[in-house]
């Protein structure tokens, strides 16, 4: 007698995606004046002295991490403070800033996690993995954007480079927020056992 496999049912929060949507929806619709906004969350930033940490310390690093990234694709590289330079007989220099590093991305990540890991259905040690795991990678897809924006701009010029930076970034990160919760919700998180 032959029996069906089981499958696993897969539990997906419809509130997560739902933010999601929402987001990328007012994204797309606000494109235009995302630069406005951009401007006062770094206004708030700045007014709350966060941008001091983020200038002097992550900065620093994500440039030695960029430049880790781009020797490892060939490239001859050499870092300062926040200049990745590329080649050495006509060096490209890339200035990375403190407002560029993906904080705002960051942001997006804590808001959908706010609610997709809210309640109690789930335990709370494949919520802190859930969390962990979108955490880094959210960083990890910072520092390859970060990547992308210098090469194009070494490769095809400011211009290209700026639409990247200032559009394609964002979905980026946004696309990578659609597969961390459908991955999230499909291997990781556990729901709490049954009394």
């Amino acid at each position: 007698m032959l029996t069906r496999p089981k499958f696993k049912t897969i539990s997906v929060s419809k509130d997560t995606f739902i933010t999601l949507f929402l987001i990328l929806v007012l994204v797309l619709i606000f494109m235009p004046f995302l630069a406005t906004f951009n401007d006062l969350l770094t206004r708030l930033v700045i007014n709350l002295r966060g941008y001091w940490f983020i200038r002097e310390v992550i900065v620093p690093a994500e440039v030695r991490m960029v430049a880790v990234v781009l020797a490892g694709l060939g490239f001859e590289v050499a870092v300062t403070r926040e200049y990745v330079i590329l080649g050495n007989s006509q060096p490209f220099f890339t200035e990375i800033v403190w407002n560029c590093i993906g904080w705002q991305s960051l942001l997006f990540f804590a808001i959908t996690a706010f609610i997709g890991l809210q309640g109690d259905r789930y335990t709370n040690f494949s919520k802190l993995k859930a969390a962990l795991i979108g955490v880094l990678g959210t960083f990890l897809v910072n520092i390859l954007r970060i990547v992308a924006v210098v090469l194009i701009a070494y490769l095809f010029g400011q211009f290209p480079a700026i639409i990247i930076h200032d559009y394609g970034s964002l979905l980026a990160v946004i696309g990578w927020l659609f597969f961390f919760w459908w991955f999230s919700y499909t291997f990781v998180l556990e729901t709490k056992a049954a009394d």
